[in-house]
Parts: structure tokens; C-alpha cells; sequence
């Protein structure tokens, strides 16, 4: 069982956390269906987005910069081109002090 989507970062703590409530997916209920299908990488980029700027009172680029860097460590985005992770990433102290914060 993961302890963590692979796609977003969140963590999976309980069965409803998981796509499908299904605690074999690699997967949280946001990035993914009950089958399993992921959705795609601009759909969870911005739900990312959205979680940075309500979760902190980030403004959107600091959200986008987080967003990109947390996804292009994941799993699911490692070795991925898609065109939502291309550009700036927040640096590691940015990424540090967001993550400290949540």
C-alpha cells in the first residue's frame, strides 16, 4: 500500500483517500479514478496549484513553481515531458518554507 499518490503527493492515510477507496492504487481520489486512470498532467497540475494558493495564501506563480517542483519528483511524472511541468520550479528554500507551513 502507498503511503502517498504518486501523481500529487498527497497522503494516503485512510481508505477514502485512495482512488476508488481502493488502497492498492498508487493513486489519491483527486489524480485519479475508480479504474485507476489517471488524469492528466494539467488537470493535477492545477488542482496542485489550488492547494498551494488555499492551503498558504500563496500567489499563483509561487503555487505553479511548488506545484511544478513537488510533481517532477513524483513517480508518475519521473522521466514525463508533458508540457505542464515544463518551466520554472521553486528553489529548495521556497520549496522548504512551503512545505514547512503545511
Amino acid at each position: 500500500m502507498s503511503t502517498f499518490c504518486h501523481a500529487c503527493g498527497m497522503p494516503l492515510t485512510k481508505k477514502e483517500d485512495f482512488a476508488g477507496a481502493n488502497e492498492q492504487m498508487d493513486f489519491c481520489l483527486h489524480c485519479a479514478d475508480g479504474d485507476g486512470n489517471v488524469h492528466s498532467c494539467e488537470a493535477i497540475f492545477e488542482g496542485g496549484v489550488q492547494f498551494f494558493i488555499g492551503a498558504m495564501g500563496a500567489d499563483r506563480a509561487l503555487a505553479e513553481r511548488v506545484t511544478r517542483k513537488n510533481m517532477k519528483g513524483l513517480p508518475h511524472w519521473l522521466g514525463n515531458e508533458s508540457d505542464c511541468l515544463q518551466g520554472e520550479e521553486a528553489t529548495d528554500d521556497e520549496f522548504a518554507k512551503v512545505l514547512g507551513k503545511l
